[in-house]
């Protein structure tokens, strides 16, 4: 057969997008369960299909080559999503981490530890077996004699020892490690950055949903903002869980008065605010009180059933007026889409071997929410010297911006 030059191009081009393909980091997908809408959807589906950060698609920079999922799902994903991709899916982790070879045989470990059928505890946390697959991660790059970057979806664990574990982990065998949710890195309206180095005094901040899952989502985007402070981040000195009308008496009280104008100001941001009183929409208020070491008092206002999303207010020294922002899309179009800055941040990992931001952020997020949980059982406040935890945030920030 006679070749032109329409077939020689084009036979070319094919063989460079091969090769392109074949020198992509392989990414090892470790996920609780993957359906529709799952995290594993909306994170390893944007690693298979490709993502808009800023509304701008890219395809994956990386290639999913391997898959282990802890459960099923009555209406699983993952094994279809496997034959369209060509990629397998082992029944260990061990396996999907080597390939079914003895060693570790991929660049980096995507692990989406959230949703599936587990169980929950007597104080409302969702017991996910994130610290029990990451030792069973852990336990490959041991056994391999090295490591690669790893991302861990959401908080760490339920349990602040088991948080603490997973952290040291990463230290000791000195991994790349980035964790936590969408939120951070979503659009913030109106386009919001803590000026770095900031004398933050006081901030509140607005979440719902479940205390948990949203709750964490909730501390974390009070922590993205704060972290810039001047000084740096130096921890949490005490957490205090307040339920029900507690949370009406602290607000109008003398102890909360200094709350009261950041969380209308937070409201006033919120696109998703009901008509009314907080106090005649919300059945079950709930309330986290988080004071920082450096003296910065919070509050997080759990409002369901009166806002949806994330908005916050702080009050800096040097500005009269409190700053304010919502976190997430105001409007319509694509569904989900803030994850599209989260699976860019993890590629950045994946790519360069360097969180977008401090993993401390996380381990402090989430040992804030745990001590929450205590301080509910407990009925108390909680003094936190485990959670003196310093980190400097990077000056640049990463959020999308559309």
């Amino acid at each position: 057969m006679k070749l032109t030059r329409r077939h020689f191009v084009a036979t070319a081009l094919s063989a460079i997008a091969a090769s392109a393909e074949q020198h992509k980091k392989k990414v090892a997908a470790i996920v609780t369960e993957y359906r529709l809408l799952s995290h594993a959807d909306v994170i390893v589906g944007r690693f298979l299909d490709g993502y808009s950060p800023n509304g701008i698609y890219v395809r994956p920079k990386t290639h999913v080559v391997s898959m282990y999922t802890d459960q099923i799902a009555k209406k699983d994903m993952s094994r279809d999503l496997a034959a369209k991709h060509a990629f397998p899916i082992y029944p260990t982790i061990e396996q999907a981490l080597t390939l079914g070879g003895d060693k570790l045989a991929v660049d980096a470990v995507l692990f989406v530890g959230e949703h599936g059928d587990y169980p929950w505890n007597d104080r409302g946390q969702h017991l996910y077996p994130r610290h029990k697959l990451m030792k069973e991660i852990v336990d490959v790059y041991r056994k391999s004699g090295r490591s690669v970057p790893t991302f861990c979806d959401k908080h760490l664990s339920y349990d602040w020892n088991q948080a603490k574990e997973m952290y040291g982990w990463s230290k000791e065998l000195n991994f790349p490690f980035m964790a936590g949710s969408s939120i951070p890195v979503t659009v913030r309206t109106p386009e919001l950055e803590v000026p770095y180095g900031a004398d933050v005094k006081e901030a509140v901040v607005i979440g719902y949903g479940n205390l948990d899952a949203y709750g964490f989502h909730t501390l974390e985007s009070l922590q993205c903002m704060v972290e810039r402070r001047r000084g740096g981040e130096t921890g949490v000195a005490s957490v205090e869980w307040i339920e029900g009308e507690g949370v009406w008496k602290y607000r109008d009280g003398e102890a909360g008065a200094w709350s009261r104008p950041l969380l209308e100001q937070a409201l006033a941001r919120s696109p998703r605010t009901q008509p009314g009183r907080p106090e005649d929409n919300v059945k079950e208020p709930v309330l986290f009180l988080v004071n920082y070491k450096d003296g910065l008092r919070t509050a997080a206002y759990m409002l369901n059933g009166h806002a949806r999303g994330w908005s916050l207010a702080l009050r800096l020294n040097d500005r009269p007026d409190p700053v304010s922002t919502f976190l997430g899309f105001t409007s319509g179009g694509r569904r989900l889409t803030h994850f599209d800055g989260l699976v860019y941040g993890i590629e950045h990992l994946f790519t360069t071997g360097k969180p977008l931001y401090p993993v401390e952020r996380t381990l402090l997020t989430t040992g804030t929410l745990a001590f929450l949980f205590e301080s509910r059982a407990q009925k108390k406040r909680l003094q936190t010297p485990e959670l003196h935890i310093e980190y400097k945030a990077p000056e640049n920030t990463f959020f999308q911006r559309a």
